[in-house]
């Protein structure tokens, strides 16, 4: 049991574990180690990455640190950052969370526009069609991408995505983890831009956006929109970060 915890503790200050490594640190054969992980695995505390071939935090332990994180209220550390944000912008401002395929609204502030985007705190979207989401869905392995959408015929869409759709959003998250923020750009021609949230290890917990009408969104605000989100990503991260510690 005890080295089991030790194991667990070790994702704590990495986002990724070879097996070699694992073993070196407790002090284990490669055998021992390995029969560890696999019990790790089997409870979704820890899952394996078929592209680098290490181990990562899987689903369960990922669920205990955003309960964590929920437990501090991120909500409430957010507001005033959402409404320093929302002045420095002049633009209507939200902080967001995955729910499975879904991004939930937690908090919002608006803008001073007469023209503005209505707060949207509560709602649930389709997180693929958000940028707020498809800031989260960078962050995702192919594999928990697969879960959340899994590949479906036109004639039968609940949750899932055509393999063309699929394809297009891969290659969309690509743009996301190149450029460092999403956008996204409603048939009402609504601009969104947003930024992901990171704990201390790393990961991706929410994500900050902001949302104009396209004709206020050229590129010199939008610049300083993205400036601003990230300014206010990293503000929120110093705060969970001291609340955790």
């Amino acid at each position: 049991m005890d080295n089991v915890l030790r194991l667990l503790l070790m994702f704590r200050d990495r986002r990724q574990l070879r097996l070699s490594d694992a073993a070196q640190a407790l002090g284990v054969a490669d055998s021992t180690a390995h029969r560890l992980l696999a019990m790790l695995i089997h409870h979704d505390f820890v899952r394996r990455d078929d592209e680098t071939r290490g181990y990562v935090a899987g689903s369960a332990l990922l669920e205990i640190g955003l309960a964590t994180v929920r437990n501090l209220d991120i909500r409430t550390l957010a507001r005033p950052i959402l409404a320093e944000l929302a002045h420095e912008v002049n633009e209507t401002v939200h902080l967001a969370q995955l729910e499975g395929g879904r991004i939930r609204y937690l908090v919002g502030a608006e803008g001073g526009h007469d023209l503005r985007i209505a707060d949207r705190t509560g709602q649930l979207m389709p997180a693929h069609h958000t940028a707020t989401g498809k800031a989260l869905l960078a962050e995702l392995t192919a594999g928990q991408l697969d879960e959340l959408f899994p590949t479906v015929t036109s004639g039968n869409r609940p949750d899932g995505l055509t393999a063309a759709e699929r394809t297009a959003l891969d290659a969309e998250l690509a743009q996301v983890r190149e450029r460092g923020y999403a956008t996204n750009t409603r048939s009402d021609e609504i601009v969104s831009i947003a930024t992901a949230v990171r704990d201390d290890r790393g990961i991706a917990i929410a994500s900050l956006n902001a949302s104009a009408p396209a004709t206020r969104m050229d590129t010199p605000h939008r610049a300083k929109v993205i400036r601003h989100l990230h300014a206010a990503s990293v503000q929120l991260e110093r705060l969970l970060s001291n609340r955790v510690s």
